[in-house]
């Protein structure tokens, strides 16, 4: 291959994309539905949140705060806080969601951490066209895990013990997949120093401030230049 040719980047499926999603969020919901229904709560409501609700994160911790009888007012407010990092995700994907009313609506609602690592490793231009059935299969795979969660918590008392490892394995292989799509390794490094930086200030709040340090540094960096080959 001419090394001064461009390469051409290879199309993946939508389930080759999400496979790794699928390798974490099976797991991951299955806890969260096994959890859910060990601490009393109904197989439905656990199916429910997940498709309605559909964040990982509030919903793990929506578990302790109905067993402790917090009321819907606080539970709705911990998982806007939680989930504030989400509108900084949209803003930079505004020029790229579906122009489909229902499919623009649906990926704003469904837009988590795992499905926008998933997208910005995408050409901007199969972005609109890839959104909805990128975050719906991975929606799909959250809400699979939860059935299978919820069927075990309601037949047998299993141990979990290592699962809450799948997580940082996941954001870990996607991590990979952003760089071998981008070669850019500046992301990478802003995030560690971010995190570094507000682990020695405020631990307790680490990761909303690491993300804010990211999306701050990321904005002030000037936009990667694009080489282009004269014949």
């Amino acid at each position: 291959m001419n090394p001064t040719q461009p390469q051409r980047r290879t199309t993946l499926s939508i389930p080759s994309l999400t496979a790794p999603v699928a390798m974490g969020y099976i797991p991951l919901g299955a806890v969260f539905g096994f959890l859910f229904v060990q601490a009393g709560g109904t197989s439905w409501l656990a199916l429910a949140a997940s498709l309605l609700v559909y964040a990982g994160a509030a919903q793990f911790m929506m578990i302790p705060m109905l067993a402790a009888s917090v009321p819907v007012s606080g539970i709705v407010l911990a998982t806007l806080v939680i989930n504030l990092r989400h509108v900084f995700y949209g803003l930079s994907l505004l020029t790229s969601m579906p122009a489909s009313g229902w499919q623009r609506f649906y990926s704003i609602f469904a837009l988590t951490d795992e499905s926008y690592s998933v997208l910005t490793a995408l050409p901007a231009a199969e972005r609109p066209h890839r959104m909805a059935l990128v975050c719906g299969l991975n929606q799909t795979w959250w809400v699979l895990g939860t059935a299978l969660g919820v069927m075990l918590g309601s037949q047998a008392q299993l141990g979990i013990t290592g699962l809450d490892f799948v997580l940082a394995a996941l954001f870990a292989v996607l991590a990979v997949e952003q760089w071998r799509a981008r070669r850019d390794a500046i992301p990478i490094w802003i995030a560690v120093a971010a995190y570094a930086i507000a682990q020695t200030v405020y631990p307790s709040q680490a990761l909303a401030i690491a993300i804010a340090l990211s999306l701050i540094a990321t904005l002030l960096r000037p936009a990667p230049s694009t080489r282009t080959t004269h014949g």
